[in-house]
This record gives C-alpha cells, structure tokens and sequence, in this order.
C-alpha cells in the first residue's frame, strides 16, 4: 500500500468527509472493499483521526458509529473482504456462511443498526427436530406453533413439568431488561441455572446441551447464565433467520454505508505503538509491510482476543484467557429429491452420542443457498476434532445421518466444503464482565464480542462503545 501523506486536521472534517452510500432499499450483494487511490483524502494522509483495526462486526460497528459523527477514519483489514467470522463464501454456486449461524431478528443493536427489509430474512421454524431413540420428536414454541406444541407434550424429549418450566423460564426473562440480565451480579454456569430451575436431566441432555450447546459452541453449558437469560430473552421476542445471499449479507449492508475508500482490505497490522513509549499521544499504527499510520484521535483493536495480546506487545501484558469454544461445519451438496424433509427446521442430536451437535438443510431455509436444482445441507460439530481429517469427519458425518434419515437419501450426499473454526467464540464461563471498560490507554480502545456477550449483538455493542469512550474522553461528545 502506498505512504499516505501528512494530516488530516479534526477542523476539515465537514471538508472530506463524503456522503454515506447504501439506501434503505439497495440489496447489498458483495463488499469487495476499496484500496488506496489519489482521488480520495483518505488516501493522502498517514494521519486520520480514527484508525480501526479489523473489519469483522465490532470493527464495522465502530465505522458506523464515526461515520454518523463525521469523524475521519481508516478501517484496517487484514484479509480480502469484511466480516470476519460473519462471512458467506461462494463456491460453485452455493452459499456457504463460515460456520453455523442463525440471526435473531431482536437483537436490540442489531434493529438500530441493520435494514432487515433489505436483507430478506428467511425465518426457521420456531422450534426443533430432536433426533432421539431411533426417531425426530418436535420441540415447538407454544406462541407461534400452538398445536405442535400440544402435540409434542407427551413425547420423550422432557415431561410435561419440563415444557412448563420452558414457559416460566421466558417469562423470567421477558420481565427483565437486556441492561438488567447483563449485569447482573449473580451468575453460574447455565446447566447449573437449568437445574436450579428444576429441568430433568433428560431435557438437558435431549434438548439444552444440543440446542443451546450449538449457540454457545459448549455443549456442557458451563457458558455464564447471563449469556443464558439474554439469548433467551431474544429467542422469546425475535425470530431465527437467515439473509437471502447468506450470513455475510450483514457485514457487506454495514461496510455499503461507509465512506468511499475508508476500508483497507488485504491490510495487515503488525503493531500498536506508542511514540516514544510515552503513551501521553494517541498510538501509531505500523503495518507489515513497514509503513506507519498515525490517529490524531485514537485507535480501536477490533480483533478476536487472541490477536489482541501479538499487537499490544510491550504496552501491556498478556491477557490469561480462558480457551476459546471452536467448532466445524460441514456442507454436502444433493439433489433436491435426495432431502427426505422440506421443513426450514433445525435438527439437532438429542441421543449424546457421535460427533454431530446440529444441522439443517440450508436450502429449506433460504432456497437461494444453492444453484437451481441443487439442494445444501449444514453439519455443525463442537469442538477442534483435530485428530481427524476433512475426509475422515465427512464420512462420520454421512454414517451419523444414514441412521437419521436412511442411506437411500445420504449416501448421495456429496462433500463440498469443512470450515474449522478454532475461535468461534470467546470463553465466557463465570465469572464474566460482559460490560467491559474499552480504554487500554491513551487514545488506545478495544472492541469485540470477548468485551460484551458473544452474540451478533455484543460485537455491534462493543464497537458502538469504543467510539463513545473515545470521543469522550476528547470532549467530542
């Protein structure tokens, strides 16, 4: 990347800063981002006011926040498009979400935030098909799926004491606020929440751990109960959806309302530097490639966790975290004939054995997933499994689901893509503070979901927070 040349004075910023784009109506397909050019002031400083580093959705949400204050910023990326963990590939046609992730339609930040017109949700059925004792039992939300609900009282997933202990559980969280259940001073591990509450062991094991082990990717449910309560509360008010173009449609609508080359792709960071290690000015910013950027009024790390320590070498301390939740996610390829069901359900491994957590048929959910004629199948697993290759895993995966759905219809299914995700999400078993201070130092901020809750909405949370604490501390708001 070209030097860019001298300051960018906090006094222009009505000067240079350019109009948003992106409508309420646009239908974002791909962010392929902007390099550097001589026709934008953005690219004529190493100095800006802001430098934000990573584009994931804590990075994007910072950018959001600046642009509606009119304050100059470089967003840094490191890899060829935005998003990070919140991004959608195609290959061969088919839309593939890097790993298994369904959006809530109540996420508070989220509604502030994103268009949801524009990213033509796809709803899930609001509920689950537990694969238990040979066979599929529906669990199904008593508001939006009455009668399956009455219907699915009596089967084995968990007794008719468990089903009214889910009501009274969601009105426990409905009664409260997102600022209430966040903060709350006591918390523990939710299977300890669940117990307490008075579920039987058998809809832990048939229900809980699967259903809510895949959100948390931790299938002991030793995720902090806070996390529990907030996720909930939004399952209770939203819906489970999925964009029309994938996953990734969420990253690309934040990064269309930027300003015209205000993101860096293929833009690696090696360090956070203070002048002169004094830490009384803002930090610079030196990328790998040897050149310097300077931020006349700060910087915001939003990287996951583990990259955070690598560039705050020498200003702080590394941070003892806990190890982070990993998964991997599986896609096959079929023909639409070979999917022995049509409903957009998630199905999920209620017997506690073999190596699948949860799956879906992608197509079921949003037809759009997959070249016409072609059908696409989601697997998601929890953990690293790094003793087994792609291949070795693919072939479990198939085994697993011929005695969930006959080798008639799965031993067709064709392997088209592994995604392992080491860091799916940050640890965040109590004792946790999920409303953490952003400032490190002067004119030095972090954001990310490791900050907040390790939701969608955390990372936008997280980004909006860092911009406040920064302009703040400048007297800029």
């Amino acid at each position: 990347m070209p030097p860019l040349a001298n300051t960018l004075p906090i006094s222009s910023i009505s000067q240079f800063f350019p109009p948003c784009r992106g409508h309420a109506n646009h239908r974002y397909r791909r962010f392929s981002g902007a390099q550097s050019s001589t026709a934008d002031p953005y690219n004529r400083k190493n100095q800006t006011g802001v430098i934000i580093i990573g584009a994931g959705l804590a990075g994007l949400a910072a950018a959001n926040q600046l642009t509606s204050k009119r304050i100059p910023f470089l967003l840094l990326e490191a890899s060829d498009g935005v998003g990070g963990r919140v991004r959608t590939d195609i290959v061969d046609g088919f839309f593939l979400d890097r790993g298994f992730q369904i959006f809530i339609t109540a996420y508070p930040e989220a509604k502030k935030l994103l268009d949801y017109e524009s990213l033509d949700l796809q709803r899930f059925y609001a509920g689950a098909k537990v694969f238990y004792g040979g066979k599929f039992h529906t669990v199904a939300d008593p508001l939006r799926h009455f009668w399956d609900s009455v219907a699915s009282l009596t089967n084995p997933i968990g007794s008719v004491v468990d089903k009214g202990l889910i009501a009274l559980t969601r009105a426990r969280v409905l009664i409260k606020s997102d600022e209430e259940i966040l903060t709350a001073a006591d918390e523990v591990p939710t299977i300890d929440l669940l117990r307490k509450i008075g579920f039987s062991e058998a809809i832990l094991d048939r229900f809980f751990r699967p259903f809510f082990g895949g959100i948390f990717f931790d299938r002991d449910l030793e995720t902090t109960s806070k996390l529990f309560d907030f996720v909930f509360r939004c399952l209770a008010l939203g819906e489970n959806t999925l964009p029309t173009m994938g996953i990734g449609e969420i990253s690309n609508q934040l990064a269309a309302k930027l300003p015209a080359n205000s993101v860096l792709l293929n833009t690696r960071v090696a360090s956070v530097e203070y002048p002169n290690g004094t830490g009384s000015d803002p930090p610079s910013v030196r990328l790998q490639d040897g050149g310097v950027l300077k931020a006349e009024l700060g910087v915001i790390i939003a990287v996951e966790q583990p990259e955070v320590d690598k560039l705050l070498d020498g200003i702080r301390d590394p941070v003892i975290t806990k190890p982070a939740r990993s998964t991997i996610c599986l896609y096959f390829t079929a023909e639409p004939n070979q999917i022995p069901v049509q409903d957009p359900v998630l199905f999920l491994n209620g017997t506690n054995t073999g190596i699948i957590n949860n799956m879906f048929f992608a197509t079921n959910v949003a037809r759009t997933y997959a070249p016409p004629g072609k059908a696409l199948v989601s697997v998601s697993l929890i953990g690293s499994f790094e003793d087994r290759s792609d291949d070795d895993l693919a072939a479990e995966v198939i085994s697993e689901l011929s005695g969930w759905f006959g080798e008639s219809s799965v031993m067709s299914w064709k392997h088209l893509k592994t995604y392992r995700i080491q860091f799916a999400q940050p640890n965040q078993c109590p004792p946790t503070d999920l409303v953490k201070n952003p400032r490190v130092g002067s004119g030095l901020y972090l954001s990310g979901d490791y900050m907040t809750s390790a939701t969608f909405d955390g990372a936008l949370v997280s980004g909006r927070r860092a911009v406040e604490v920064l302009l703040r501390e400048k007297g800029l708001i």
